[in-house]
């Protein structure tokens, strides 16, 4: 077993949400959810499968976020992990429609400070177990 400590890149003006869910169907009821809590709202949401191909998927409406979310999340490579980047909003805005999606099984983190996901990589694979949110 190792752990490992990942820095995320949080641009200025954007917040990111890290949670974990349970099913592939996870990116389109987030982006319903997103799409939904505001019309200025900017973002872009990422899931990484956990079985099969491990596919990472991804959905929004800013092409520049969407990148974000999707590089976040191979960086992470944890499996049933989903990454939103948001711009013109704050998670505060959306954590408790997130948190009512039964797909959502709890959020880790919703910050716009300096970031550290910690990992940890056994032989099933990678898993978040902590984040350190600002400095």
């Amino acid at each position: 077993m190792e752990i490992k400590s990942i820095k995320i890149n949080v641009p200025e003006g954007l917040n990111i949400i890290i949670g974990q869910s349970h099913f592939v169907k996870t990116v389109e009821d987030i982006y319903e959810i997103l799409v939904g809590s505001s019309p200025h709202l900017k973002f872009g949401v990422a899931f990484s499968e956990a079985s099969g191909p491990c596919l990472v998927r991804y959905e929004g409406n800013d092409e520049e976020l969407m990148r974000l979310a999707s590089e976040t999340s191979f960086s992470l490579s944890c499996g049933h992990t989903f990454v939103i980047f948001l711009r013109d909003g704050f998670p505060i805005n959306v954590l408790n429609a997130l948190k009512s999606c039964q797909e959502v099984c709890h959020i880790i983190c919703a910050t716009a400070n300096p970031l550290e996901v910690i990992v940890v990589e056994t032989e099933q694979g990678n898993g978040i177990i902590g984040v350190v949110d600002g400095s």
